[in-house]
């Protein structure tokens, strides 16, 4: 028996539901407006900031609030950079480097959609792996849910008046009618423990599922 424990988000059951995944250990769903916006009216920056700041609190405790804001500045950015239209979920993950100084890595994990035109899964997943450019690692994956597709790309995007290195990973899944893929994406600027943050994505890809995998409540029809 599994010691596992999952924590049920209210959106798991909201009618029209076509998704389902489970957060990876380490990481805390954010709303992705109040990480990525860039409105400079003074009392959303306000709001913004005390977002921020209590997130930081939730990753690290009051003692590291501080210096977890100052960490996260770069995860913000990197949001400003991956938002894109179709995304549902947006999570910051805080993981501590047990391999190398012991400092904290952040990272950034979206789920979106896009729409595709309809082509047997396994081609539409390869497809997409395909389109990315510059990709230095590509991998098929045959998921509880049907074929997907993994990438690994490292770029250095221009962020203000610098450049910053990126690791994106991206799992490509396709939805059972072979009209639109769900896209979950990985990104840090850890660049330099790739291996472990595409095991974690391909791992988390495994727990997608386009089936309702929630018992009924009683006396729902």
């Amino acid at each position: 028996m599994s010691s596992d424990t999952f924590v049920i988000d209210p959106s798991a059951r909201m009618p029209g539901a076509d998704i389902w995944f489970a957060l990876p250990a380490g990481f805390v769903p954010v709303p992705s407006a109040d990480v990525a916006g860039m409105e400079e009216v003074p009392a959303v920056a306000e709001r913004q900031q005390h977002s921020l700041e209590a997130l930081a609190t939730m990753l690290t405790g009051p003692a590291g609030t501080q210096q977890c804001v100052e960490l996260l500045a770069p995860v913000r950015r990197l949001a400003q950079v991956l938002a894109y239209s179709g995304v549902i979920h947006c999570s910051v993950g805080a993981h501590r480097d047990d391999e190398g100084d012991g400092s904290l890595l952040l990272s950034l994990f979206t789920v979106g959609w896009q729409e595709t035109s309809w082509a047997p899964r396994g081609v539409t997943a390869a497809r997409a792996a395909a389109a990315m450019p510059g990709a230095g690692h590509v991998e098929t994956l045959e998921l509880p849910c049907g074929p997907a597709s993994l990438v690994e790309v490292r770029t250095s995007p221009q962020l203000g008046d610098t450049r910053q290195d990126l690791l994106q990973v991206v799992a490509y899944v396709p939805f059972p009618d072979a009209r639109k893929l769900a896209i979950l994406t990985l990104s840090t600027t850890a660049v330099h423990r790739s291996d472990q943050y595409r095991n974690l994505l391909r791992e988390s890809a495994r727990m997608v599922t386009f089936e309702n995998p929630l018992p009924k409540d009683h006396g729902e029809a």
